[in-house]
């Protein structure tokens, strides 16, 4: 199934085009339509979700400076609240982490061993 194509890329591409840029109502229109789009999106707040996921998150990184390194279930052990969720909704957040660069995931065998990145030398955020 081919990717599909958004608004935005649709308008680049008729900007792009050399027939419709020689018309400046067709371009003005255009540059106010990506106005919009960047307006949305700047105006975009996050759902109650994402909201307490961020907080879990942090949760997930306290937990790993203290304990150094683990698997999901040593951090979910070693936190009270985070053993209250399931183990795929700390592995889930986990690799978000991961993804931003804040934890670093290292497979030993089977098993994934989750601890926090360092930066320098130093490990933190």
């Amino acid at each position: 199934m081919a990717k599909k194509i958004t608004k935005r890329e649709v308008i680049n591409a008729m900007l792009a085009d050399v027939a419709i840029n020689g018309n400046a109502t067709y371009v003005a229109y255009l540059e106010n339509e990506l106005a919009l789009i960047e307006k949305k999106a700047a105006n975009k707040k996050s759902t109650k979700t994402q909201e307490e996921n961020k907080v879990i998150k942090s949760v997930i990184l306290n937990t790993l400076a203290s304990i150094g390194s683990g698997t999901i279930t040593d951090i979910q052990n070693a936190n009270s609240d985070l053993a209250e969720l399931s183990n795929q909704k700390v592995s889930a957040l986990a690799r978000q982490l991961v993804e931003t660069g804040k934890v670093v995931k290292t497979t030993d065998k089977k098993k994934s061993i989750f601890s926090l990145a360092t930066v320098d030398g130093v490990e933190g955020e």
